[in-house]
């Protein structure tokens, strides 16, 4: 272009220069919207009222508050699900887990073990898969929780590395108590819930076996004693030894297909993984690339380093929120060192509301703060699903705006695959929406007018904002029971259940306007709503075309998939050897200031 200039300046007049200079300029503009670097920071049960950008007074978070300044802060952002597995599973694939057999219709909506068969079927395409094909770099590091194997614990089938990530350091499960020895245990209840009847039924049934032998009115070979014993004797030895060995089994940590680190250790581990963070950015520096930098914070087990426990004003769980922003921090310092700021999207959420129940076992409230919102997480009142979404890109986004639309963690799929300039697949129906006209403020509307709320494969809530309405309509067809009644959650049960003696149905449906009552405190009527009965007339049609572009697929979350399978157990030593080695440092370099 400067050559061109001294060669035209003379004959062609200032106008054509004008026109040159400007098609510069677009041009310059163009090729800064695409193929940008991406970093998607992802925090586990993080209450959208623990960030200082969502009005926290008491928790120290200036980086992550910093996106906030220097991008868009969306104050309606919904996460595709309340919990961990469909609500990831949504946002790497940008559709409705039901979609992908990612929501469960029993009562467990999540892997809990790492030798399960189930997971992120093969067949859908994520992001991080379409971006590699467009010749990004991609990683992922810290949580998966979309299963790993499927026949054999070496086929990978549901592993980030056959989703299209290039490297994977992290966790193929989640972050559990019982991964922490003194943190308790999320199963010892429920197993005890669950075993009780079966062993009194097993009992009853052999005591009145050997009464009626004994009496003759039955005559039993006493090798059919010998064999119940024997299977009964086996079941339990199993799950006894199953559980024993919990954590070996399934808190390990992973680089790429090879264990490093089993069982996990907590000694350092937020650094550990921001530096391979700031490593594979660092690897990156001249090619585009795809982070995921998926927290283990705030998920119990709670933990945090030395140079931050004990220093905030909330306990275990404000030091683990303080050490994950520090982290953030680090992720946006690496990005200046490099020059890499103004060409990188950053962007951050939770992947769904504060887990409310979590109390440890001397009383310390482990889990966060969902601010004025109803509920926490495994529910779809909007303290489960209302997330932080935080989004910056200096030079292209606005900076310091708010928008009060109503988005999804699903429309991180289109944004991202569109500014790679990689092609939407055209064989399905991709729920997303486009973030990016919204965030540079060329629309004000978000294409959402509905969302679908499921709990597991259960449509429990639509929420309708018409085009003409500055009202958001959210209606429930059945809500969770929560125990102790007059409570916020479900602290009889740890969290809340689906279907069932554990919701209610409603019929009519609760209604709320929740640009009125976003607490979702009173229900509206159709006397204090005159359009009561035509507002549930259209969502009951919207809920009828969603139901219709349903099609059925496998269910990844059924109990046969669920269930740990020895066969599919992975082990970097032996069974013998408890499964144990450490390849891992567990230190870090970085230097650490907990302010």
């Amino acid at each position: 272009i400067f050559h061109l200039f001294l060669h035209t300046r003379k004959k062609m007049g200032p106008l054509l220069l004008l026109v040159i200079c400007q098609c510069a300029i677009n041009s310059v503009k163009t090729q800064s919207v695409s193929n940008p670097n991406i970093i998607l920071l992802m925090a586990d049960d993080l209450g959208i009222g623990d960030l200082g950008c969502y009005g926290n007074k008491t928790l120290r978070t200036p980086n992550i508050d910093r996106l906030a300044e220097e991008g868009v802060t969306l104050t309606q952002h919904i996460a595709a699900a309340p919990l961990c597995t469909p609500s990831r599973a949504a946002f790497l694939t940008g559709r409705y887990p039901i979609r992908s057999g990612m929501a469960a219709f029993s009562r467990i909506g999540v892997f809990l073990f790492s030798a399960s068969s189930g997971g992120l079927p093969s067949e859908e395409i994520t992001f991080s898969r379409l971006l590699k094909q467009k010749g990004y770099a991609t990683a992922l590091i810290g949580k998966w929780h979309l299963g790993m194997n499927c026949e054999s614990s070496n086929d990978f089938c549901h592993h980030p590395l056959n989703h299209g990530f290039d490297y994977f350091y992290g966790l193929t499960v989640t972050n559990f108590r019982d991964c922490k020895p003194g943190q308790g245990s999320v199963f010892l209840k429920g197993v005890q819930k669950a075993l009780v009847i079966p062993i009194q039924i097993a009992g009853i049934t052999l005591v009145s076996l050997v009464i009626v032998q004994y009496i003759g009115l039955l005559n039993l070979p006493f090798q059919a004693f010998g064999y119940c014993l024997l299977i009964i004797a086996i079941s339990l030895g199993v799950l006894i030894f199953f559980f024993y060995h919990f954590r070996h089994l399934n808190c390990f940590l992973m680089r790429n297909h090879q264990i490093i680190q089993q069982p996990l250790s907590y000694e350092n581990l937020t650094q550990r993984l921001t530096k391979e963070a700031m490593q594979f950015i660092g690897r990156n520096t001249d090619a585009p690339f795809l982070l995921v930098l998926s927290y283990l914070h705030v998920h119990t087990a709670l933990y945090a380093s030395e140079n931050f426990r004990g220093k905030s004003k909330h306990g275990l769980y404000g030091d683990a929120v303080e050490e994950m922003d520090w982290s953030v921090g680090q992720v946006l310092d690496v990005l200046e060192k490099h020059n890499l700021s103004d060409k990188t999207l950053v962007y951050f959420t939770s992947d769904q509301g504060a887990h409310v129940e979590e109390i440890s076992s001397v009383g310390e409230v482990h889990g966060g703060y969902n601010g004025i919102y109803k509920g926490g997480k495994s529910t779809n009142w909007e303290g489960g699903i209302r997330v932080p979404g935080l989004l910056r890109w200096p030079g292209v986004i606005q900076a310091g705006a708010y928008i009060d639309e109503p988005t999804s963690n699903m429309d991180i799929f289109p944004t991202v695959v569109k500014l790679a300039e990689a092609e939407l697949p055209s064989d399905r129906i991709i729920d997303g929406h486009d973030l990016l006209p919204l965030l540079q403020g060329k629309v004000t509307r978000s294409k959402h007018e509905f969302l679908f709320h499921y709990c597991n494969a259960y449509l429990n809530a639509v929420r309708w904002h018409p085009g003409n309405s500055e009202s958001v309509w959210k209606v429930f067809f059945f809500t969770p029971n929560f125990s102790p009644e007059d409570s916020n959650g479900c602290y009889d049960s740890h969290v809340c259940f689906c279907h069932g003696g554990f919701v209610t149905q409603h019929d009519p449906p609760l209604l709320f306007d929740l640009s009125r009552d976003p607490e979702e405190k009173v229900p509206l009527t159709p006397e204090t709503e005159s359009r009561f009965y035509e507002i549930l007339r259209v969502i009951h049609q919207a809920v009828d075309n969603h139901t219709r572009s349903l099609q059925a697929v496998p269910n990844q979350l059924s109990w046969d998939n669920l269930v740990w399978k020895p066969w599919l157990q992975l082990c970097c030593s032996s069974l013998f050897q408890s499964c144990y080695c450490d390849y891992d440092s567990g230190g870090s370099s970085l230097e650490v200031h907990s302010g």
